[in-house]
């Protein structure tokens, strides 16, 4: 017999959208950057810092609750992983390189199993299932 539960884990959704806010704030850096430089290197136009600037905002925002939830769940020190995750938000470009060597590392390799006990899994949804039993 199987139940399943949901476990306050990190599921590999989770960790996709970590990894792609990661990106997509390096992105918004370079276009917040490519936006400075044309309003104050060329005096030619403030539309990209107004669109990246904002776009970057959201990001930032994004990637630093994410950061948050995943240190939480997957039990990261705070002093050095977490809070070097949190410093990456800020030099451009650094959180998808942050992403890159955490999961390099395998940070991220285990999230699913490694808080299993004997007799559970988890299913494709990311559901704890507890196998009970005959």
């Amino acid at each position: 017999m199987t139940h399943t539960l949901a476990k306050h884990t990190v599921t590999p959704t989770l960790l996709r959208a970590f990894s792609w806010v990661a990106i997509i704030e390096a992105c918004t850096w370079i276009g917040l950057l490519a936006g400075m430089y044309l309003k104050y290197v060329t005096q030619t136009t403030e539309l990209g810092v107004r669109i990246f600037g904002s776009l970057h905002g959201a990001a930032f925002i994004a990637y630093v609750v994410l950061t948050v939830l995943v240190a939480r769940r997957q039990r990261w020190p705070i002093v050095w992983t977490t809070l070097l995750a949190l410093a990456a938000s800020i030099p451009p470009c650094m959180t998808a390189v942050f992403d890159l060597v955490a999961r390099r590392r395998g940070m991220f390799a285990h999230a699913e199993t490694s808080r299993t006990a004997p007799g559970e899994r988890f299913d494709p949804h990311g559901q704890l299932v507890v196998e009970t039993g005959p």
